[in-house]
């Protein structure tokens, strides 16, 4: 399973990287792609959507199952990577190189609450 060590998770499986400008790009993990299977279908959030921590902002769909995927933290959403949904398979290719969504947090110190790769490796039992 790969886990970058440089990124925070969720225990929902989704995968946040703090970008230079302060907004947060989010995806889903290598291990949430590889337990759904080959993915169909995304449906993203729309930019300038404001979100709560935890609240459903996405769909996954894969051969065997849909997804929610959550808002990490609270925020607005400032992009959506249309890419994905025009090919969702990309995803199961390379989990981290195809974010879902940016989010421009509303307090940048949320972050420091998520999972760290270590965290993350131990919460789905993997080391």
């Amino acid at each position: 399973m790969n886990v970058p060590a440089d990124l925070r998770y969720t225990a929902s499986h989704e995968w946040i990287r703090t970008e230079d400008d302060g907004t947060l790009t989010v995806g889903i993990t290598d291990h949430a792609q590889e337990a759904l299977g080959d993915l169909v279908f995304i449906e993203l959030p729309v930019v300038g959507r404001t979100v709560a921590q935890g609240e459903i902002c996405a769909v996954v769909e894969s051969v065997k199952a849909a997804s929610d995927i959550y808002a990490p933290v609270a925020g607005t959403v400032v992009a959506a990577n249309t890419t994905v949904v025009a090919a969702p398979e990309t995803v199961n290719a390379d989990a981290y190189a195809c974010w879902f969504y940016k989010l421009k947090p509303a307090n940048l110190g949320d972050v420091d609450q998520l999972l760290d790769a270590d965290a993350y490796t131990a919460s789905v039992g993997e080391a």
